[in-house]
């Protein structure tokens, strides 16, 4: 399951970054390392973006890089 199949109110933990390169190292910048607590806040209508809480700060993800994150 990714990311960006989880419902807003739901939590979850980070299982495995998908891909490489510059988009990974991005989303490992930006706190979602494997292990880390994810809280998704809200999704916008057309589900783009979707806001989540990681390391008790807010963040907004595009859809194509909620697919890149494997959680349980």
């Amino acid at each position: 399951m990714t990311l960006r199949d989880i419902k807003p109110g739901e939590s979850v933990k980070v299982e495995k970054l998908l891909g490489g390169g510059a988009l990974k190292r991005r989303i490992m910048d930006m706190g979602i390392t494997r292990g880390a607590d994810i809280l998704v806040r809200k999704v916008a209508p057309f589900g783009d973006p979707i806001s989540v809480n990681v390391r008790g700060y807010e963040l907004s993800l595009r859809k194509s890089e909620a697919e890149k994150i494997l959680v349980k």
